[in-house]
């Protein structure tokens, strides 16, 4: 599908000055849903000098590459300097860009490529599109694991209840300890949520936040209405640092019952989570569990990574899945992604997997372009953008 907004006629409003957009700019949107019903003559009667043009990209959890702007014709890339797509396209296809729109909460992708490292390219990231669905993804795995949801679909397929309730024993969230490792859009939705349940949040920032001012959400950050913690007033406990394998070993030794892991790719993230700490998983369940009442005994952690694939060691995974370091884990991203078909991680005990899904909803193409217009009228104005990232 291609839809196209063409530029204006003669004597149409042309900004100039502060980046402002001019009958030069042409705007491509790269996107895996259509255009929401009156997007595009909303921006046509806004932007009457900006050209626009929508194309339907594809998504293929095995094929990634097909979903790349390089599979569009050369004439639908010639002249754009306005960009929206995931992931990028190669740089020579796009010499004119000044500004994109990230339709991902992170940059990784972009990390490394010609444009990204151009000061004068505008980056915004995707940040708070994908919260609150992505945030119901993690709450609706941890809760299916601990009411055994995979074991009684089973039995409800063979037709018959043949384990004994007392079996599979139900904790239910009150009082537990989620730790979000990374406390952006989407792990604020998540503090939000667990809190709901009764959960005691701890959180992770790179940058420190002493003070209630410093843990208020950015207000440069896209949020939707209702969501998320924007006061930063839900945990307990704040944890910092540039050593992100410090920070998370600091957390883990508070004993902590679901590990929500939800940080960008970085240098400081990649293998964040390896056998180093699903060992210390195991030695903080051994020593809360040293003595006491039985009935209070702590269960090992659940691990939930919406982050990116690489921050997890796999192969360490699977070790820790087999040997009770961890009593569960669920993962919309791996490492590789896809998995090949022989990958032990496919069979380890007590693993959910989605190929990178998280972030769907119907809702998401309507908050992208809820972002995608606001940041245009302010580029327009040269008022600050939201979610600009600082490469």
């Amino acid at each position: 599908m291609t839809s196209q907004v063409p530029n204006g006629t003669a004597g149409s409003k042309t900004s100039s000055g502060g980046g402002g957009i001019t009958s030069r700019d042409k705007l491509l949107i790269h996107a895996p849903q259509p255009p929401p019903p009156g997007f595009l003559d909303l921006l046509g009667a806004r932007f009457p000098q900006l050209s626009v043009r929508w194309e339907l990209a594809r998504l293929d959890p095995v094929r990634s590459d097909l979903a790349s702007a390089d599979t569009l014709p050369a004439e639908v890339l010639d002249g754009v300097t306005m960009l929206s797509v995931y992931p990028p396209a190669k740089a020579a296809a796009i010499p004119d860009v000044r500004f994109v729109q990230l339709i991902s909460a992170g940059s990784d992708r972009w990390v490394g490529h010609e444009k990204y490292r151009d000061p004068g390219v505008v980056f915004c990231s995707g940040s708070g599109c994908h919260a609150p669905q992505i945030a119901e993804w993690v709450m609706a795995s941890w809760l299916a694991s601990e009411h055994h949801f995979d074991i009684y679909k089973q039995q409800q397929l063979q037709g018959s209840w043949s384990a004994r309730v007392a079996d599979h024993p139900v904790t239910d969230s009150m009082g537990r300890r989620m730790a979000v490792f990374g406390y952006g859009s989407i792990g604020r939705q998540c503090a939000h949520l667990g809190r709901a349940l009764g959960m005691d949040v701890v959180a992770y920032t790179q940058r420190p936040r002493p003070t209630p001012a410093s843990r208020r959400l950015d207000p440069g950050s896209y949020a939707v209405p209702g969501t998320g913690d924007p006061d930063g007033a839900i945990p307990s406990r704040w944890f910092h640092g540039d050593d992100a394998p410090a920070a998370l070993a600091d957390m883990l030794r508070l004993g902590v019952d679901l590990l929500v892991l939800a940080v960008p790719l970085s240098d400081s993230t990649r293998g964040l989570v390896g056998r180093r700490e699903f060992d210390l998983m195991r030695e903080v369940t051994a020593s809360a569990n040293g003595g006491g009442d039985p009935s209070k005994r702590r269960r090992p952690p659940f691990l939930c990574n919406i982050a990116r694939g690489p921050v997890v060691d796999s192969l360490a995974l699977v070790d820790a899945l087999r040997d009770g370091s961890v009593r569960g884990a669920a993962l919309d991203v791996t490492d590789p992604e896809p998995l090949p078909a022989d990958h032990p991680l496919w069979t380890a005990p007590n693993v959910f997997i989605t190929p990178h899904v998280s972030w769907q909803s119907t809702a998401i193409i309507d908050r992208i372009t809820d972002l995608i217009l606001e940041n245009l009228t302010r580029l327009d104005e040269g008022r600050p953008l939201l979610n600009q990232i600082k490469k």
